[in-house]
């Protein structure tokens, strides 16, 4: 039917009953050259998928909580792997929980924004790397803002931690924050593990000054 795209009642003539048909076309060739121009771009576009699962969620704040407490606990208990994603890096009580780690063989590797990196006077990426854990330095973002740990991917106590919260201790002492640690939800720790991949793929180790 063609009333979607005329109004009926003004088309009187066979030379009205064409002009109905333009934007019909027209709306069909924009849909053609969309389909066209999308397909390369489809998987990318791709949303998340939904994931169902039992998880359980440990969640703080801060003022209030001792967040950055629950968070080396958490590093404590890791037994393969910790992967890192890191705005501001400043909490060296959480640094030294990550060395700990990486010294009784749990794989600990780092991703931190670059230009964070480079103006924080305290940032505690050269002690990681000083330690021998892997940094790497995303600058491909105008921030690289994810505030990530995945701690034993791909095992059944694979735990998720993220939330609003910078590993820093303004974000401790100063400032309104949340956490969230998940756990029991092999299909989340994945989904932050690829995602880990995805900007360690772009982005470069670091080098001392």
């Amino acid at each position: 039917m063609l009333t979607g795209w005329t109004d009926s009642s003004r088309v009187s003539s066979s030379v009205g009953a064409k002009a109905s048909w333009m934007p019909m076309r027209c709306a069909c060739w924009f849909a053609l050259w969309l389909g066209v121009w999308l397909a390369p771009h489809a998987e990318a576009l791709q949303p998340t998928p939904h994931i169902e699962e039992t998880v359980t969620a440990q969640i703080a704040f801060t003022p209030g909580d001792d967040v950055a407490r629950i968070i080396v606990e958490a590093l404590r208990a890791a037994r393969s792997q910790i992967l890192v994603q890191a705005f501001s890096f400043t909490h060296r009580d959480i640094a030294r929980a990550l060395i700990d780690a990486h010294g009784r063989g749990v794989d600990v590797q780092v991703i931190a924004d670059a230009e964070q990196t480079d103006l924080i006077e305290n940032t505690v990426v050269p002690e990681l790397d000083a330690a021998g854990v892997p940094v790497y330095l995303d600058e491909q973002h105008v921030a690289a803002h994810n505030k990530v740990m995945v701690i034993d991917e791909g095992h059944p106590w694979a735990a998720v931690i993220t939330g609003s919260y910078n590993f820093t201790f303004a974000a401790q002492f100063r400032n309104a924050e949340n956490l969230l640690v998940l756990r029991g939800g092999p299909h989340i720790a994945r989904a932050y593990a690829d995602n880990w991949q995805r900007h360690r793929s772009h982005s470069r180790p670091y080098s001392r000054p």
